[in-house]
């Protein structure tokens, strides 16, 4: 039995939801995140991303719906639900009066657990012995936004709930971070990372979901969520553009000059794979789909209720569902 209990999902949360008065902060919010796993969070500041952590960890009650974590109801059960969690702290609630070794006594003492990973997490990120000597009011907001990571990470918990973790760092240790997650992912653990670097969730994160306006709009694997984006090629032909391009199932010409056609191709690829091997060509370009060009699909239209596919925010799309059926999105 793992220390962090039973339980078929790391975070399962349904139709939780949070209100201020009339203003809707999230809205029936419906996630599993299995076990094992680094889970991206997606969204732009306003989406609703930081209400639902704070809901995971218990500092407000929802409105309506329920949020878990291995199985323990996160306001009715919250010490349970936050036995083997790391929260990262805002840099900016850290003690000022501290030196940043006492702040990471203080953590260690509250997580009731030996800070284990310390010394490899110092390393990782370049936190050197003499700084940890220094008041945490002398730090920049990069070295304020480290140390609140190792406190997080130090003792070794079996679900990390991180909120922007890579805001303030810079470009080297934003990579060191990467490995730390990937290493830590590798033993087991469970990362649930809010984020809008869209990048760093692409290089990182196995699942993702995108949340705007307060609902979920997405949520799938990031390879499933790649798929439903059309993709760009750049094809040049040896003896000028062929008949027929433009018939091959799923491709849009968007231009096309002399030797060289600029396509968009929805769908499977073989098609016009099959269509090329049967005329001579001197160069091809498939670029990859990412995930930046994905996320601002969804807020391209800026009018609620839609987006770039047509999609009504308030509901729930399945990646892989949508993309393995090859229904265009917005028209299953």
């Amino acid at each position: 039995m793992s220390r962090a209990g039973t339980g078929d999902a790391a975070i399962r949360t349904t139709g939780l939801t949070k209100r201020y008065g009339a203003v809707p902060a999230l809205e029936q919010l419906s996630l599993a995140v299995p076990r094992g796993i680094i889970y991206g969070f997606l969204g732009p500041n306003g989406a609703g991303k930081t209400t639902t952590i704070r809901l995971l960890m218990g500092f407000i009650k929802p409105t309506a719906g329920s949020a878990f974590i291995f199985g323990h109801d996160t306001w009715r059960d919250g010490v349970a639900a936050r036995r083997d969690v790391g929260y990262l702290v805002p840099p900016d609630a850290l003690y000022p009066e501290m030196s940043g070794e006492a702040q990471l006594d203080f953590a260690a003492r509250l997580s009731g657990r030996e800070p284990v990973l310390r010394r490899w997490l110092l390393e990782a990120l370049d936190l050197r012995d003499e700084v940890l000597k220094r008041r945490l009011g002398s730090y920049s907001r990069g070295m304020r936004q480290k140390l609140a990571l190792i406190a997080a990470l130090q003792h070794d918990p079996a679900l990390l709930i991180l909120d922007e973790p890579t805001e303030g760092l810079d470009p080297l240790i934003q990579r060191a971070f990467e490995e730390v997650i990937r290493t830590l992912r590798a033993r087991g653990r469970t990362i649930f990372m809010s984020s809008h670097n869209l990048a760093e969730v692409e290089r990182t994160c196995e699942r993702v979901a995108v949340v705007r306006g307060g609902r979920l709009v997405v949520e799938g694997t990031v390879d499933g969520l790649q798929r439903l984006h059309r993709r760009r090629a750049e094809v040049t032909f040896r003896d000028g553009i062929p008949e027929g391009l433009a018939r091959v199932p799923g491709v849009t010409i968007i231009e096309g000059q002399g030797r060289q056609a600029r396509l968009i191709l929805e769908g499977d690829v073989n098609p016009l794979l099959v269509f090329l091997a049967q005329h001579p060509v001197e160069d091809f370009v498939l670029k990859p789909p990412d995930l930046d060009d994905i996320f601002m699909s969804f807020y391209a239209a800026g009018e609620p209720g839609a987006n770039g596919f047509g999609v009504d925010q308030g509901q729930h799309h399945d990646a892989e569902a949508l993309a393995l059926s090859g229904t265009p999105y917005g028209q299953e």
